[in-house]
């Protein structure tokens, strides 16, 4: 089975970030990705950063770049005005979600002049310009959910929007997205839903932001972490054979594409690619 893969970097705050990410899209680069995303921050917090290295990818590589766009904190006149942005750079793709709220903030409230979710988003998207658009789906569901099926019905209106492509939430268990895909698929939903995998890169950091996006660290996986926090080339090997395993459990059942988050390194992302045979050029 050909593997097709697309990676996620977020936007650097510093020269040495900017350093360390630029460098990992040239090592990431020769694996001929179909996309790489770029993360946007919450309230629009790294907006010119996501939008210069977007830029800068369109500009100085042969990547198809896909620039994060939420609804948080800005009106729908202030998201026209960044989408023209990305139409003048020549971005095609974009990932349209709802976004976090602020950190300190009682939860998500949508800007009063601006687009109430990512399906209000989506359609919004497809009035200003002919874009490919990519969306979140939830194999726990989301946090804000009532209910699985309510984020099924979330899923839903993102498709019947414009959506082209939802991309998941990062899980461990195999079954909770073959769950969310066979669901999707009993719905009537005609929609890629690429799994998006994480390699375990720092254990501690893993657990703290599962905490906050819903997402379930098995026991199983602490257990395999456990007294590996000293021994970074151990954890990486550990990490790697993880991530292989659940590409292969998912390709087992069909899934033949593959979204990484990255974290702008590329050490593990490669090692797992090639494993799963991914060469590139």
């Amino acid at each position: 089975m050909s593997v097709k893969v697309s990676f996620e970097f977020f936007p650097p705050s510093t020269e040495a970030m900017s350093t360390s990410l630029w460098r990992a899209v040239e090592r990431l680069a020769p694996l001929q990705p179909r996309f790489v995303s770029v993360t946007y921050g919450a309230g629009g917090s790294t907006r010119e950063r996501t939008h210069a290295t977007v830029a800068r990818l369109r500009q100085e590589t042969e990547l198809e770049p896909a620039a994060h766009l939420t609804c948080v904190g800005s009106s729908r006149a202030e998201i026209a005005d960044i989408v023209s942005g990305y139409k003048q750079a020549g971005v095609k793709h974009i990932v349209a979600l709802r976004g976090d709220p602020p950190e300190g903030s009682a939860g998500y409230t949508p800007h009063p002049n601006g687009y109430a979710n990512a399906a209000e988003l989506v359609a919004g998207l497809r009035d200003l310009g002919d874009f490919e658009i990519s969306v979140a789906a939830h194999p726990e569901g989301h946090p804000d959910s009532k209910s699985f099926e309510e984020d099924i019905d979330n899923l839903a209106r993102k498709v019947d929007a414009g959506a082209a492509r939802a991309i998941t939430q990062y899980f461990f268990e195999p079954d909770l997205y073959l769950r969310l895909r066979d669901r999707a698929q009993a719905r009537g939903l005609d929609i890629a839903i690429v799994p998006g995998i994480l390699p375990v890169t720092n254990f501690a950091q893993l657990v703290r932001f599962s905490a906050r996006c819903g997402a379930t660290v098995p026991d199983w996986l602490a257990e395999r972490f456990a007294n590996l926090d000293e021994d970074p080339e151990l954890r990486a090997m550990v990490a790697s054979a993880t991530a292989v395993d659940l590409c292969r459990r998912l390709q087992a059942e069909g899934v033949d594409e593959f979204h990484f988050y990255t974290l702008n390194r590329a050490e593990l992302t490669t090692a797992i690619c090639r494993l799963l045979g991914v060469h590139g050029q």
